[in-house]
């Protein structure tokens, strides 16, 4: 009499082809851990996309809430989901910090721009 054999599946991205073994008891990632891709499913008037979601952003709900915003490459979407403990830690970092190290704006303008929009620039020098 044979013992129960466990069923295990391959899960493989579709982006970075990064695979994983994937127990009876555990689900599917949504995203890749290793990359933070996943695949787009329905738009938001429910049509099939299939386009490749990627990472863009993180956004701190909480302490222990984070959440990976992604944007689809094909429709443009964007869509929140949730960080795991297994995703790639170095990528969520570097996401994170995309916007400090290549801000949006030319970093050497930054005192003529915040006059344009009303601010001060005066640096409460002590």
């Amino acid at each position: 009499m044979k013992g129960k054999e466990k069923k295990e599946e391959i899960y493989q991205c579709l982006n970075c082809g990064w695979t994983s073994v994937i127990r009876e008891e555990e689900t599917p990632p949504d995203h890749c851990p290793n990359c933070l891709c996943s695949i787009h499913n329905d738009d938001e008037e429910g049509n099939e996309c299939g386009g490749i979601l990627e990472p863009v952003g993180i956004w701190v709900r909480s302490e222990k809430e984070w959440e990976i915003i992604q944007r689809c490459r094909f429709c443009g979407e964007m869509i929140t989901t949730p960080a795991t403990e297994h995703d790639n830690r170095i990528k969520i970092l570097s996401i994170a910090s995309k916007p400090i190290s290549s801000p949006p704006f030319p970093i050497e303008r930054i005192e003529e721009m915040t006059r344009i929009m009303g601010g001060s620039t005066d640096k409460g020098e002590i």
